[in-house]
């Protein structure tokens, strides 16, 4: 894309050759280029606009820190756009911009930066008037606010789960937590270090960053803060539902055992009456030998009496609370 304030060109190149028959007279010239797997085209563009090569090397390593660079007449700014999806891998996008042109080179096809395209198609806006720091700042914007919509999703994954397990606490649900926290560690990875990226380009006197451009960078670094405070609160509510799972389990399996205990020392007293009259002591032997085993309701009045004391220790149990 190359525009300025009255004028808008748009255009596929399919080598570098072609860059040479950009319409001339327009101020900015954004060159987006998608995949990194041409090696000499990279190269080719690094002679053209006049990158290092440790610049370019940095392109092709696309597992980098967020960071800022300046070399003489080029700043260049390497960033990470995570995935939409939760768990989704995040890519690397890498910026460098000098006094009326931009490049970007990105891993693979995305939508992070239809917003800022659709911005420079519209006639008046301010970003047709102004410069290659102006859509540097729009760009890192763009990546920036991409953490929002997954960490939105990831908050409501979280209260989903805090519902499902104070309802019935399932083992899926912890090795789900586990997962959510992976996501979130790797978020902060990437998005950690953008504070200090986005803080040196509004502080350093870096070539080529006006002093407008500076002040929308000021937003977007409120953004980034924004970013890393819904991440920080996430871990931190991320832990506490671990621990919540946790004393749910424990709960639960305590309120099991609780009643298996009062199941057991119910069944105790009964236990030992069936046991003494299980000794089979022969009353005519002596009137000793259990001579109720004589009465003629004898059995009845047993299964009473231990219907009795398991109502009894029922109760008990209630009284004091143990049963609810």
């Amino acid at each position: 894309m190359a525009y300025g304030p009255e004028r808008l060109e748009e255009r596929e190149v399919a080598s570098v050759a072609e860059l040479d028959r950009l319409p001339e007279g327009l101020p900015v010239a954004w060159i987006d280029v998608v995949g990194l797997g041409d090696v000499d085209v990279l190269a080719a563009l690094g002679r053209r606009f006049g990158i290092h090569r440790l610049l370019l090397e940095d392109v092709t390593r696309t597992h980098q820190r967020p960071k800022v660079e300046d070399f003489p007449g080029c700043v260049a700014v390497l960033l990470r756009e995570p995935g939409l999806e939760v768990g989704g891998r995040d890519r690397q996008v890498s910026l460098f911009f000098g006094e009326g042109w931009l490049l970007s080179f990105r891993e693979s096809q995305g939508e992070a930066f239809e917003p800022v395209r659709a911005r420079i198609r519209q006639a008046g806006r301010l970003i047709r008037s102004s410069g290659a720091d102006y859509l540097a700042y729009a760009l890192i914007d763009a990546v920036v606010d991409r953490y929002l919509p997954p960490l939105e999703a990831l908050g409501e994954r979280m209260e989903s789960l805090q519902e499902r397990i104070l309802l019935d606490p399932q083992p899926d649900m912890l090795a789900e937590l586990f997962e959510t926290r992976q996501t979130l560690a790797a978020m902060r990875r990437s998005a950690w270090p953008m504070r200090e990226l986005l803080n040196r380009l509004i502080r350093d006197p870096l070539p080529g960053i006006e002093d407008e451009t500076r002040i929308h960078l000021r937003d977007c670094y409120d953004h980034a803060v924004l970013v890393l405070e819904l991440l920080e609160g996430h871990r931190e509510s991320c832990g506490e539902l671990m621990d919540f799972y946790l004393s749910s389990v424990s709960h639960r399996a305590n309120e099991i055992m609780k009643v298996l205990t009062i199941t057991g020392a119910i069944f105790i007293p009964l236990t030992f009456v069936a046991g003494i009259y299980g000794m089979n002591f022969d009353p005519e032997r002596s009137p000793y030998n259990m001579p109720e085993l004589r009465w003629a309701y004898g059995y009845p009045v047993a299964i009473v009496i231990m219907l009795g004391i398991a109502v009894g220790m029922l109760i008990f149990f209630r009284r004091k609370g143990w049963l609810r």
